[in-house]
């Protein structure tokens, strides 16, 4: 009787565990991940294979993990969000069921998912994803596939930085699989470099699906830079702006953040990649934030800058405004058939021109210590997302334009211009001949940015206990 009472006891937590209700109705549909493998086969060469793994967990302390990222190759190509896992994807159909691609997933276990969360499994891969063949992981190994027999074995760099939890089946165990059945010792440029052109060529251009989404994520990440720009003051500290970001995400169903926000005041803007966001008051200063959620995968990347005051002194509205100009003159470039290196030469040629008038450089090569970053970037899946740098401009990209100023303590110029720091970033989607800025909900221009500092945010009404 005590071995039926634990039979159904774990057989109740194994069916509870695999439900979940209320969750998000607007994912990507499996007919959109099944669209993009074979829009990824029509790019092979003739009798060819494609390997792609899940990314591995990693360790944020301890036996504490971060929170998992899922290579955003994988849920493009199939929509599986787990580790330990890997896609085959054949050019040809193979073998007496004449199946053209293979998914290998995580297994299910009713005590690991009371743990650590619900696994999809090979039922859930087929269900819900579409997969006709898909098998658990530790099936790989035993799985015949001849990958000698192809022309082209087609994969991703191969990671040396892999933990191995000694099962065989994580995705250290999968790699070292792999590479022993393709008789791989080490990364093949040909076949990585195939891998990426293909993924370059179809990520760089996004479906309408795809626009859904990053219409959203860019919208609520502009509601969130909009309360921010409200909310502040010179006492509020970096840390909380940062948390407005996060709240407000979050309000609108966002997983999280595309990357780690950058909210820097004063000499903190002046640094790019500033992450500490730990100062305690912003005082009389300029905020930085570069600040963009993730939605169902998908990246905004937005960055305003904000007076903590709410009024521009002389020397940051002249900052501001040259930033301002640079953007304006490379959206006028966005759109189809415009070389994509154009953007950062027409930015950097505005931001020299303008400095030299203000004093601060006499020689335009001297742009580059105040402006040290390029104009623009793909953005989709990943922040900084897949796409040929080298070409040109087409319709459904989608690019930031991003020029800004850093003028840290110390600089060779005029003191007054010391720890202002002016970035503007904005989404913009390419088309046939113009383009659409994704952000505009966010203002841009000074006078729009200090008439918005004026108005009052939900969050200046929150009080907590002091601690």
């Amino acid at each position: 009787m005590k071995q039926l009472v634990v039979f159904f006891a774990v057989l109740f937590t194994f069916s509870q565990v695999h439900s979940q209700e209320n969750l998000p109705t607007d994912y990507l549909s499996k007919e959109f991940h099944k669209g993009r493998r074979e829009a990824f086969r029509a790019l092979m060469p003739a009798n060819s294979v494609a390997v792609v793994f899940s990314y591995p967990e990693r360790i944020f302390s301890k036996d504490v993990n971060y929170n998992y990222h899922a290579n955003p190759d994988m849920y493009y190509l199939t929509g599986y969000k787990e580790p330990d896992a890997v896609l085959v994807l054949f050019k040809e159909p193979q073998g007496t069921e004449k199946y053209n691609e293979i998914l290998f997933v995580r297994e299910r276990n009713a005590n690991r998912e009371t743990w650590t969360g619900r696994r999809l499994g090979v039922e859930g891969a087929k269900s819900k994803l579409g997969f006709t063949t898909a098998y658990n992981g530790k099936d790989f190994n035993g799985f015949v596939i001849d990958f000698k027999k192809f022309d082209k074995v087609i994969y991703d760099k191969i990671s040396t930085d892999l933990g191995n939890d000694k099962s065989g089946f994580d995705f250290f165990g999968l790699l070292e699989t792999f590479k022993t059945k393709a008789g791989i010792t080490q990364n093949n440029d040909t076949s990585t470099d195939l891998f990426t052109n293909i993924t370059n060529s179809l990520r760089e251009i996004k479906t309408p699906e795809e626009l859904d989404l990053m219409r959203k994520t860019v919208k609520l990440s502009c509601i969130a830079h909009n309360e921010v720009m409200k909310a502040v003051g010179p006492d509020m500290s970096e840390n909380e702006a940062d948390g407005i970001h996060a709240y407000v995400h979050r309000h609108y169903g966002a997983e999280g953040e595309g990357y780690p926000p950058i909210v820097g005041a004063g000499a903190n803007g002046c640094i790019l990649h500033y992450g500490e966001n730990n100062s305690t008051k912003i005082d009389n200063q300029l905020l930085l934030m570069d600040v963009g959620s993730e939605y169902h995968g998908y990246s905004a990347d937005v960055t305003r800058t904000v007076p903590a005051n709410g009024k521009f002194t002389e020397e940051q509205k002249a900052i501001y405004q040259l930033v301002y100009d640079a953007q304006e003159e490379v959206f006028k470039l966005c759109k189809e058939g415009t070389p994509i290196q154009d953007l950062n030469t027409k930015s950097r040629e505005i931001i020299a021109k303008g400095l030299i008038k203000l004093g601060i450089i006499t020689d335009p090569k001297d742009a580059r210590i105040y402006y040290p970053h390029g104009c623009s970037h793909f953005l989709g899946l990943d922040v900084h997302d897949k796409g040929n740098y080298m070409g040109t401009l087409k319709e459904n990209m989608i690019l930031t334009v991003e020029p800004g100023i850093y003028i840290p303590a110390n600089s060779k110029c005029d003191k007054k211009w010391w720890n202002i720091g002016v970035r503007i970033e904005d989404d913009i989607l390419i088309k046939k001949d113009s383009y659409e800025n994704l952000s505009a909900e966010s203002p841009r221009k000074w006078q729009d940015v200090e008439a918005l500092a004026k108005q009052k945010s939900t969050f200046n009404e929150m009080k907590f206990p002091k601690i």
